[in-house]
């Protein structure tokens, strides 16, 4: 469904900026630049030695997922109550990993994010089309954490020394991409209300 964004330059082809809704928010960025040889790594962003753990819990999920399935044919009640159960851990668990990396004031900015990629403004100008990098986002109020390799489309420079940089997602895994997917609704959602 077609979209507008009027806050920054864009210079795709016009049939690339309908692919995805857009939306203007602020969330926690980090960026890395990669080499443009650099294969996609899942463990870009790796600070903790709890990879492992993180592991066995996405597969528990995926576990509950497939059991709550089966169970939603027989006890729709308590179904409900399990899921309820497990959004609420899920939340939990979010904000015990945010809190033992918390991002700095600096890392919190204003992008405009959609499943295609972003667009950000950097400090830096050294940017140009065709540089790879690594980018995790931290969506509230979710905290969701999805992190993609991406690729610059576009830096444009600004007179302050930095440039308003956007990036097309060239490796973003299905569960991110659906991160983001509910986060872009449910800042849609949050709008209407506000209206």
């Amino acid at each position: 469904m077609p979209s507008k964004d009027t806050s920054a330059p864009e210079t795709r082809a016009p049939q690339d900026r309908r692919d995805f809704f857009r939306i203007q928010d602020r969330i926690g960025l980090e960026v890395r630049r990669l080499d443009n040889q650099h294969k996609a790594d899942p463990d870009l962003f790796t600070d903790t030695p709890l990879e492992s753990l993180k592991a066995e819990f996405r597969r528990l999920d995926q576990d509950i997922k497939t059991h709550l399935a089966n169970l939603a044919e027989r006890d729709r009640l308590l179904t409900g109550l399990i899921k309820s159960l497990n959004s609420k851990m899920d939340t939990l668990a979010r904000i015990i990993a945010f809190e033992q990396n918390p991002l700095q004031p600096d890392d919190w900015q204003d992008v405009t994010l959609s499943e295609g990629g972003l667009a950000f403004f950097s400090s830096s100008s050294s940017w140009q089309a065709g540089d790879r990098i690594a980018v995790r986002m931290t969506l509230p109020p979710e905290l969701y954490q999805p992190q993609a390799v991406a690729e610059v489309v576009s830096a444009e420079p600004d007179t302050a020394g930095g440039a308003w940089v956007q990036a097309e997602f060239i490796d973003l895994d299905e569960s991110d991409r659906q991160q983001i997917a509910r986060h872009v609704m449910r800042w849609q959602i949050r709008q209407k209300q506000k209206e």
